[in-house]
């Protein structure tokens, strides 16, 4: 039986990757600080990611690792972990013989391009974490190319899904309207905007570590191209909860001195562009090469509530 190894597990991500992989018969390795199983037959392996010698052992044995993980959502600790975290990963797939699948985010990408993003688009951050992004990335890609490892590159848009965590949407908008409560925004409520389904992403990245031809290449995982703006979401949700709840948008003056209190807000300040113009995210290469499709958004909210 194939062993795989997740790092980062538990996280939302994780979970839908892990349950796939189970269901092909794949016995699923566990390894964060707390891993706990999502299958019977998970093996847990606790240890963290900025050990070289836990991932190691974490590692030895997989024909497949997936880096799922997630840390806290401050620049200078990106700056300070992530370079670690990925050459630790890296090391001990050469090391032995592991091929690599890294679950990535948009940060990288050029501010400048966002109207249209493919998995042609350049890389150009100006951001501090898409600077973090990008180097982490160039670590993996170098390694590719002198032929020392096999991976890709998995990558989503904003997610949102069924009690995630960690999802702006989830928290902003679905949770608060579904405990009655007004919804909020950052910055415009009217832009278009990407937002990727959790159990798309991790069907999807479990369905590319399967694949012989996937490999040494970047995919979009399937993303709906409806594009809704956080007003159109508002709409919907307030149809099938039968509400009339109200929309509050925050501008960027009250997000700053929001900042100055809620340490999140503070980080966000830097990826404004992600949230007040159009955000196109297109997953067309993996849903002409392998057929897969997206659930609607109209679809995907109701999952939420």
């Amino acid at each position: 039986m194939s062993l795989h190894t997740v790092l980062g597990a538990n996280g939302n991500i994780a979970k839908v990757v892990s349950t796939e992989l189970h269901q092909k018969g794949i016995t699923v390795r566990q390894f964060s600080r707390k891993p706990a199983k999502v299958n019977d037959t998970d093996e847990l392996y606790p240890g963290d990611l900025l050990d070289s010698n836990a991932v190691s052992q974490a590692v030895k044995g997989a024909e497949v690792v997936y880096l799922l993980a997630g840390i806290q959502y401050k620049a200078a600790i990106w700056e300070r972990d992530w370079p670690i975290i990925m050459r630790n990963t890296l090391d001990a797939c050469i090391q032995h013989g592991a091929k690599l699948v890294f679950f990535d985010n948009m940060y990288a990408y050029d501010p400048e391009q966002v109207g249209k993003l493919t998995e042609e688009t350049p890389l150009n951050p100006q951001s501090r974490k898409g600077k973090v992004r990008k180097q982490i990335l160039d670590m993996l890609w170098k390694d590719v190319t002198t032929g020392k490892l096999k991976a890709l590159v998995a990558r989503a848009a904003d997610f949102y899904g069924p009690d995630a965590s960690n999802s702006v949407l989830n928290e902003i908008v679905i949770n608060r309207m579904k405990a009655g409560k007004g919804a909020q925004c950052l910055y415009s409520s009217t832009k278009k905007h990407s937002w990727t389904y959790i159990p798309d992403a991790g069907k999807a990245t479990a369905f590319l570590g399967l694949q012989e031809d996937s490999w040494n290449q970047s995919w979009h995982l399937p993303t709906d191209p409806a594009y809704s703006s956080v007003q159109e979401i508002h709409a919907i949700l307030n149809k099938k909860l039968g509400t009339k709840l109200k929309l509050q948008v925050m501008p960027s003056w009250l997000v700053r001195v929001l900042g100055l209190f809620i340490p999140v807000m503070k980080e966000v300040v830097e990826l404004r562009y992600q949230m007040d113009s159009d955000y196109r995210f297109d997953s067309s290469k993996i849903e002409k090469t392998y057929g897969l499709k997206p659930t609607s958004i109209e679809v995907g909210l109701q999952g939420c509530i």
